[in-house]
């Protein structure tokens, strides 16, 4: 089975993309390749972010890798906070339940709800560079509900669902998510 690092130091991402190529490839962590460092994403769309993350591990460790970048566009906010998401509240970066509220509070007042997922996933792979991406349309919620997934779950009510990410199991989340639609796409690529 071929062997591929997931440029990510997300432990959830990593544990969805495991569990999304399971029997597919063999998905290796930062970890497993001995890189604790933190890989720049300062490009100004989710692809390039996605493409910088994997270039950066594949130059520096010489092994085939894919990297993805996510971003929740909502439509009453001009698609923000999009390839901003996990960075959107002032401070310090990837503060969830500050990103949610800071979110929701920019909410307030508003009718239209309607929002989305959007990853891109990058690989490179025997000298070649490919993307892929996921989609999933959905809607914020007036507060969060639910106690797993991880990120913005708590408030993502996917179309056609009366739940939140955060209110789905593993496998009921990754049937439908934007990450696992990529991530069956990339699985398509090797």
């Amino acid at each position: 089975m071929k062997s591929i690092v997931f440029a990510t130091n997300n432990a959830h991402k990593l544990a969805e993309a495991r569990a999304i190529l399971e029997g597919k490839v063999e998905v290796r962590s930062l970890n497993d390749i001995d890189c604790h460092d933190d890989i720049p994403e300062t490009a100004p769309t989710l692809e390039g972010n996605a493409l910088m993350k994997a270039r950066w591990v594949s130059e520096r460790y010489g092994v085939d890798c894919f990297a993805d970048d996510t971003g929740l566009e909502v439509d009453a906010l001009g698609g923000e906070p999009g390839v901003r998401s996990a960075r959107y509240a002032p401070g310090a970066g990837h503060d969830s339940a500050a990103n949610m509220k800071l979110l929701l509070e920019n909410l307030a007042g508003k009718d239209d709800r309607t929002a989305r997922f959007r990853t891109v996933v990058a690989l490179i792979t025997d000298g070649k560079e490919l993307t892929v991406d996921g989609k999933c349309e959905g809607r914020i919620t007036e507060s969060p509900s639910g106690a797993s997934g991880f990120g913005y779950d708590p408030i993502f009510q996917p179309a056609g669902e009366n739940r939140t990410f955060a209110e789905m199991s593993d496998a009921e989340k990754n049937a439908i998510s934007h990450r696992g639609e990529a991530m069956r796409r990339l699985a398509e690529l090797l």
